[in-house]
C-alpha cells in the first residue's frame, strides 16, 4: 500500500507502511469539526425522542428544547467547561434520556479541564445536587414514586455525572505530566548533544596543542636551517642550491599544512587570509617565480568574507594543483581560473609539456576531493589536449560537516516525542477511561431505544374493553402495550388499534397513574 495523504475540510488522513511491514493510518480531525460533529450527533439523538419515547411522553416543544439545550452544551463546554457542567442539571427536569445521554461527554471534557482536585470535588457536588433537584421536581410532575426518583437519580448521578468526571479528571492529570516528561526528554537530549560536542572540541584542543608544540616548532628549525644551508651552499656549493632550495621550500609548505590543520582542528594557527583573491595571487605569483608560465583569471567578487572552510578548500585545490604543475609540467602553460557567482568553480588547467610525466601517488588529489565533499561540492581531475585538469565546483555556502562513528551519532539532537508518538498509549489509556465512562450510559440508553422503537404502542380492541376505569393502574398498560403517544388532553395517551387502521384509543390517567377515563377515536 502507497504511503500519501488525503484531505478534506477540517480532517486530514495519513496512510502508509509501518517500520515492521505493517500498514498503518492516522486521521486527524480539527477540533472545530469534532465539535461540530459532536452537536449535530447529540441534537438528533436527542430528537429520537419524538417517534420513540422513552417513558412517558412529554410534549413535543419540550422535547425540542431539550436537544438543542444538549446539543449547545458541547461546544460551550470547550470554551466554559465549569459552567457547562452545572448547566447539565436542568436536562434532568425532563423526560429526554436521549438529551441527557450526551451529557456524559460535556462532564468528561469538563473535567479534564479542571486542575485542581478540590475544584472539581465541588463542581460533581454542586452538580449532582442540581440534577438531584431538577429529578425531584420531574418526578414530582409525572407523579413517580420516591423509590423510582431514587433510583434514577442513583442511575444518573453514577453514570452520567461521576464515572465521567473521574475519567476524565485522570486524563487531564495525565497530559501535563506527559509535558513534563516531553520537555524532559527534550532537555536530556539537548544535554547530551552538548556533553559530546564539548568532550569532541576538548579532544580537537589538545590533538592541536600537542601538534603545534611539537611539530610547529621542529619545522620552523628546519626552515631556518634551510634558509641558512641555502645561502652557504649558494657560496660555497652552488650545484646544491637546487636541492636545498627544495627542502626549504618542502619545509615551508610542510609548516602551512600544519597551520591549516590547526585550523581544522579549532585552533588560531590557520592563515585567515586562505583562499581570498589576494591568497591566490600569492600562490601564482610565487609559482611564476619559480618558472611556471602561469596566469591567474579571477571573475565575481573576493571571498574575504566568505565561510573559513570554502576559502580553505580554494586555497588547497590551487595550491595541490600548481604543486603538481611544478613537478610533473614545469615548461607547459599553465592557467588558474576562479569564478564566483551562486557557486565557486576552481580550475587550474596546463597544456602540453615536453617533460615525461611520472607516475604519482594521486594522495594529493584524493586528499582534494574528501574535502571537497565534506562541504558538498564535487571535484574531478584529469588529462585534458594533451595536459592536466583539476576542477572543483563549491557551494558558496558550505553544508554541515557530516561526521562517522560515534561522535557524529550525537551531532544533532533528535526532535523531541511530539504527541503524535503517544498516540497509542493514549488510545489505550485515557480511551479504556473514556469507554468506562461513556459506554454504560449510552448502552443503557441504546437498549431503550431499540426497545421504544421495535415495540409499537398498540392493543386489540379486547385488549381496550378489558381496561377498567379506577382500576387499572399506568404500569399494567406500558408493561404491555408501552407509551402511547399524547393526545390533545393533559394525562391522555393514544393507542393504535390493531388490525383497525381507521381507529385509536385514548387512556386518561390521573396523577397517581391511575386509568380515569377511556374512549375511541377516529383518525
Amino acid at each position: 500500500m502507497p504511503s500519501g495523504v488525503a484531505t478534506w475540510p477540517g480532517i486530514e488522513a495519513r496512510w502508509g507502511w509501518g517500520r515492521q511491514g505493517g500498514a498503518t493510518m492516522m486521521i486527524s480531525v480539527n477540533v472545530r469539526v469534532r465539535d461540530a460533529l459532536w452537536t449535530a450527533g447529540a441534537l438528533l439523538l436527542a430528537l429520537v425522542t419524538l417517534v420513540a419515547p422513552l417513558g412517558r411522553p412529554v410534549h413535543w416543544w419540550l422535547i425540542v428544547a431539550s436537544a438543542v439545550w444538549a446539543a449547545a452544551l458541547v461546544p460551550f463546554g470547550a470554551r466554559r467547561p465549569r459552567a457547562a457542567m452545572l448547566l447539565t442539571a436542568p436536562l434532568h427536569a425532563v423526560n429526554n434520556l436521549l438529551a441527557i445521554a450526551p451529557t456524559s461527554l460535556v462532564i468528561f471534557r469538563s473535567a479534564r479541564s479542571v486542575r485542581s482536585q478540590p475544584q472539581l470535588w465541588a463542581l460533581m457536588g454542586a452538580t449532582a445536587v442540581l440534577q438531584a433537584a431538577f429529578s425531584g421536581l420531574h418526578a414530582w410532575r409525572a407523579g413517580d414514586s420516591l423509590s423510582d426518583y431514587l433510583l434514577g437519580t442513583a442511575f444518573t448521578v453514577l453514570f452520567l455525572l461521576l464515572f465521567p468526571a473521574v475519567a476524565g479528571a485522570l486524563v487531564g492529570r495525565r497530559k501535563p505530566l506527559t509535558q513534563v516528561l516531553m520537555e524532559r526528554n527534550d532537555y536530556l537530549e539537548q544535554t547530551r548533544v552538548l556533553t559530546a560536542n564539548t568532550a569532541r572540541s576538548a579532544t580537537r584542543a589538545h590533538i592541536a596543542s600537542e601538534m603545534h608544540d611539537m611539530l610547529s616548532h621542529r619545522l620552523r628549525q628546519l626552515t631556518a636551517h634551510a634558509g641558512a644551508l641555502e645561502r652557504s651552499a649558494a657560496e660555497q656549493a652552488p650545484e646544491l642550491r637546487e636541492q636545498v632550495e627544495l627542502i626549504r621550500r618542502t619545509s615551508a609548505v610542510a609548516m602551512e599544512e600544519l597551520r591549516e590543520i590547526l585550523g581544522v582542528l579549532g585552533t588560531s594557527d590557520a592563515d585567515e587570509n586562505a583562499g581570498t583573491r589576494a591568497d591566490v595571487e600569492r600562490l601564482v605569483a610565487a609559482s611564476a617565480s619559480a618558472g611556471v608560465s602561469v596566469l591567474l583569471d579571477w571573475s565575481g567578487p573576493d571571498l574575504a568574507d566568505a565561510d573559513a572552510r570554502l576559502r580553505r578548500a580554494v586555497h588547497r585545490v590551487v595550491r595541490e594543483a600548481l604543486t603538481n604543475v611544478h613537478k610533473h609540467a614545469p615548461s607547459a602553460q599553465t592557467r588558474v581560473l576562479v569564478q564566483v557567482g551562486e557557486r565557486v568553480r576552481v580550475e587550474v588547467v596546463n597544456g602540453p609539456s615536453g617533460e615525461p610525466r611520472g607516475s604519482g601517488t594521486r594522495r594529493g588529489l584524493i586528499g582534494l576531493e574528501e574535502r571537497v565533499g565534506l562541504i558538498g561540492g564535487s571535484f574531478s581531475a584529469g588529462p585534458v589536449h594533451g595536459g592536466f585538469r583539476v576542477a572543483a565546483d563549491l557551494p558558496l555556502h558550505p553544508v554541515v560537516q557530516e561526521e562517522t562513528g560515534a561522535a557524529g551519532a550525537v551531532a544533532e539532537a533528535p526532535p523531541p516525542i511530539t504527541a503524535e508518538v503517544l498516540t497509542v498509549p493514549r488510545v489505550i489509556g485515557g480511551g479504556c477511561l473514556g469507554t468506562l465512562a461513556l459506554v454504560p450510559a449510552l448502552g443503557t440508553v441504546f437498549v431503550l431505544l431499540v426497545v421504544a422503537i421495535f415495540s409499537r404502542a398498540e392493543m386489540t380492541r379486547q385488549e381496550f374493553d378489558a381496561f377498567r376505569v379506577s382500576v387499572v393502574h399506568e404500569e399494567e398498560v406500558t408493561e404491555t402495550h408501552g407509551f402511547g403517544v399524547p393526545s390533545d388532553n393533559t394525562g391522555c395517551f393514544r393507542y393504535h388499534a390493531r388490525d383497525e387502521e381507521s381507529r385509536d384509543f385514548e387512556l386518561c390517567f390521573d396523577r397517581n397513574g391511575v386509568l380515569t377515563a377511556k374512549k375511541e377515536l377516529a383518525r
